[in-house]
């Protein structure tokens, strides 16, 4: 009886050891399948570093820690730089077709102060110089139906 309880305890433990030692002697075990695209966070882009700024003058704006004539420099300058991201990220290029009629606007904002804008600076909204008959929302360039209601266009 103990011989058979000896026996029983060395395959046990032998079961248990080999579990433990396994990833070991199978190193490529160990290794995780690479992922096939990682996205950055919004704060290792060009883009997000941009638009975090902006937010952070704006607030401090708000709060009394900057000038207007701070302000309004620190906002051209990140406006530009998140404008200059956003076009390198791939931003329509069929958007910046009517921005030479200089009608572009926001629904929401209004026409915008930026000659080459694409995007409300405000909301960030894509820029038309067309809108919806139907609903009012700002149509894209060469769109046959609207976003907002789906009614077709003229």
């Amino acid at each position: 009886m103990i011989v058979l309880e000896a026996l029983l305890a060395l395959v046990v433990g032998g079961a248990a050891l080999l579990l433990v030692l396994w990833p070991l002697l199978r190193p490529d075990a160990l290794e995780a399948p690479a992922p096939v695209w990682d996205v950055p966070d919004l704060e290792e882009t060009r883009k997000g570093q941009a638009l975090i700024a902006l937010k952070e003058i704006e607030f401090d704006l708000a709060t009394g820690k900057l000038s207007q004539g701070d302000y309004d420099e620190l906002k051209r300058k990140y406006t530009h730089e998140a404008v200059a991201a956003l076009r390198e990220a791939g931003a329509p290029a069929a958007a910046a077709a009517p921005a030479a009629s200089g009608l572009l606007a926001c629904p929401e904002h209004g026409p915008r102060p930026e000659s080459d804008a694409i995007f409300c600076s405000t909301c960030g909204r894509l820029l038309s110089s067309e809108t919806c008959a139907g609903c009012g929302a700002a149509l894209r360039p060469g769109a046959r139906f609207c976003e907002g209601c789906g009614r077709a266009t003229p």
